[in-house]
């Protein structure tokens, strides 16, 4: 088993599109990246925190590759959206990328730079994703009525936008 977190926004539609995936063992939502312990939503709302909304994804390597992840993380957001999704605004909801690895980190920049390349022959800008270790981040599990929301709540909110550009390398 291996484990990864990402932001890509509002956490709800994330979560939904990375527990669908075959080889993703478990999900669950919280907050990391910050500087207050213990954070609830709303001092996150709030940005008091400085912490984004998280994924957080067990996997087994031998059915889903890391890279599999990353190239579903690219496409379900637009990551050269400086703190916010659509209508979501705020650094909680910045698009980040925290790695166990340095594997994962070296695979995190690599499929960077390959998605840059196709968004810049797109015409579209830059990416601002945060790409950096998890080590001296903790992980927040969110409040319960978080976890799998939109399994919850189907017709809930799915607050994501994207580029429109696909991930295939050239």
């Amino acid at each position: 088993m291996e484990l990864a977190y990402f932001a890509t926004g509002c956490f709800w539609g994330a979560e939904r599109r990375f527990w669908q995936l075959s080889g993703v063992l478990e999900t669950s939502v919280g907050y990391m990246g910050g500087n207050r312990p213990d954070p609830t939503y709303e001092q996150v709302c709030a940005g008091v925190t400085d912490h984004a909304e998280i994924v957080a994804i067990t996997f087994d390597p031998n059915l889903i590759s890391y890279r599999r992840l990353l190239e579903e993380f690219w496409v379900m957001h637009d990551p050269t959206s400086l703190n916010k999704q659509g209508g979501d605004i705020g650094t909680q909801y910045r698009s980040a990328i925290f790695t166990t690895s340095e594997a994962q980190l070296n695979e995190a920049l690599a499929t960077k730079d390959i998605y840059q390349a196709l968004l810049t022959a797109d015409g579209i800008g830059d990416i601002v994703t945060q790409i950096e270790s998890a080590v001296p981040h903790t992980y927040w599990l969110a409040e319960d009525y978080h976890q799998k929301y939109l399994a919850k709540n189907p017709n809930g909110y799915d607050c994501h936008s994207s580029t429109g550009v696909l991930f295939a390398q050239k």
